[in-house]
């Protein structure tokens, strides 16, 4: 018998993994992703901060955009607390800041995210859009990122160590079908522009199947593949052991409802980098061209040196 899960279970799991607890008023608990390794994803703590504020605030608000500053490396294992701040409650608008810390070895709780997001009542308004969808491979005719992973650690072969090779096949929630080449799938310098759909492994049902849930899983899955459009240009690769980096800090614009189980499609783009930092920026488009979403991130970006010997 395979002890690989199903997607359903993959699913199941994220949907655990980002539903916070309420521990008290205005305090909530992230649970860690089970079989964890190093530092938590980026997206799971912007996740399961942003379920944390949506927690506080009434259905007929939802949340329209989020900040958010990368202030420590979380470490797998230990739950994340989330402290809640009620800013602002007005008629059409609200606002929550949210800190996210995780107890150190002496037991004190040391942040490790600062978020602020804002909520709004839906209303009708002036439109219009000045960025349509560009005009892309469908996912149904595009290969799954994990058969090409698979595909690059048999190439790779010993020059992956264990690690790299257990990060590169961990099976994941998320499928993700690109439409170009990523940092981890080639060296050769390209232009600082990426294309990559994306939906839950398996559909979202239940009571678990709300907008806020939906929210929370695109913005888990905005953290992939943004920080590394700006590695592009310069034809290096995290996964090669080529790059130290980390996120600094993530904003977040929701345009749209959208469903997360659905083919969405993420472009990125990185107009600069410089001074140790990338700056990247994303939209996400729903497949009937609809502009959903739109993400800006600055990270970290260093090239590794190598020690002599």
């Amino acid at each position: 018998m395979s002890d690989t899960p199903t997607p359903e279970e993959l699913v199941e799991g994220l949907v655990r993994l980002l539903t916070v607890e309420k521990r008290a008023s205005d305090i909530y608990r992230g649970r860690p992703q089970k079989g964890g390794m190093g530092r938590v994803f980026g997206g799971q703590v912007l996740a399961q901060a942003l379920q944390a504020a949506q927690a506080s605030i009434p259905e007929t608000k939802q949340a329209h955009s989020l900040h958010a500053y990368f202030l420590r490396g979380g470490v797998e294992g230990p739950p994340i607390e989330y402290r809640i701040e009620r800013d602002f409650d007005g008629r059409s608008f609200a606002n929550r800041r949210v800190v996210a810390a995780q107890e150190s070895e002496d037991g004190s709780f040391k942040p490790i995210l600062n978020l602020t997001a804002s909520f709004q009542v839906p209303e009708k308004g002036l439109e219009h859009l000045d960025a349509p969808m560009p005009d892309v491979t469908g996912p149904d005719e595009l290969k799954s990122d994990m058969e090409m992973r698979r595909a690059m650690v048999d190439k790779m072969g010993e020059r992956l160590n264990e690690t790299q090779r257990a990060l590169m096949l961990r099976p994941r929630p998320i499928e993700m079908r690109t439409v170009d080449r990523l940092h981890w799938m080639n060296s050769e310098p390209k232009a600082p522009h990426a294309h990559s759909w994306f939906r839950t492994a398996a559909p979202i049902t239940g009571e678990a199947d709300t907008p806020a849930l939906h929210r929370a899983l695109i913005t888990y899955a905005s953290d992939y593949t943004l920080l590394g459009t700006s590695a592009l240009p310069h034809g290096l690769s995290w996964m090669r052991g080529e790059l130290v980096g980390a996120s600094l800090d993530h904003a977040l614009w929701f345009h749209a409802q959208a469903r997360a189980d659905e083919w969405l499609l993420y472009v990125t783009d990185s107009p600069w980098t410089g001074g140790g930092r990338g700056f990247n920026r994303g939209r996400i488009f729903d497949a009937q061209g609809q502009l959903v979403a739109s993400v800006a991130q600055e990270g970290m970006m260093r090239k590794r040196r190598r020690k002599d010997g």
